[in-house]
């Protein structure tokens, strides 16, 4: 017997607010928990992920975009948030030359710009 998988909406990022009707991962690991354990049908994703305590650099949207791709993972739909302009053109050139390899799957829809507003709240 198959279980079907919870739909969810998966919204990717550090410090902004969350959208309405969106689950919120905040890191990297937390976003590859809900794409292994949900069916995700909106994916939006900022690149820059924040720091460790050290100041070290936390894995990127990028570094989630290639998970992604070397797993098969799917959204049905992939929205890039980020204000990061070449983290942008990384994740949309490797998400759709992933997409014309067969590495995932041709009908998912990627789109280059946010589907939601970018809001802070400062807290």
């Amino acid at each position: 017997m198959t279980v079907e998988k919870q739909q969810i909406n998966l919204y990717v990022d550090d410090l902004r607010d969350c959208p309405e009707g969106f689950t919120i991962a905040r890191t990297v690991e937390e976003a590859i928990h809900y794409l292994e354990n949900y069916r995700v049908h909106i994916l939006s994703l900022d690149h820059d992920l924040g720091e460790d305590e050290a100041h070290n650099l936390l894995p990127t949207g990028y570094d989630l975009v290639k998970y992604i791709c070397e797993r098969g993972l799917r959204a049905d739909q992939i929205y890039l948030h980020t204000d990061n302009g070449v983290g942008r053109e990384n994740m949309f050139e490797t998400l759709k030359g992933a997409q014309r390899r067969g590495f995932i799957e041709d009908d998912i829809e990627i789109y280059h710009y946010s589907i939601t507003p970018n809001r802070y709240s400062g807290n």
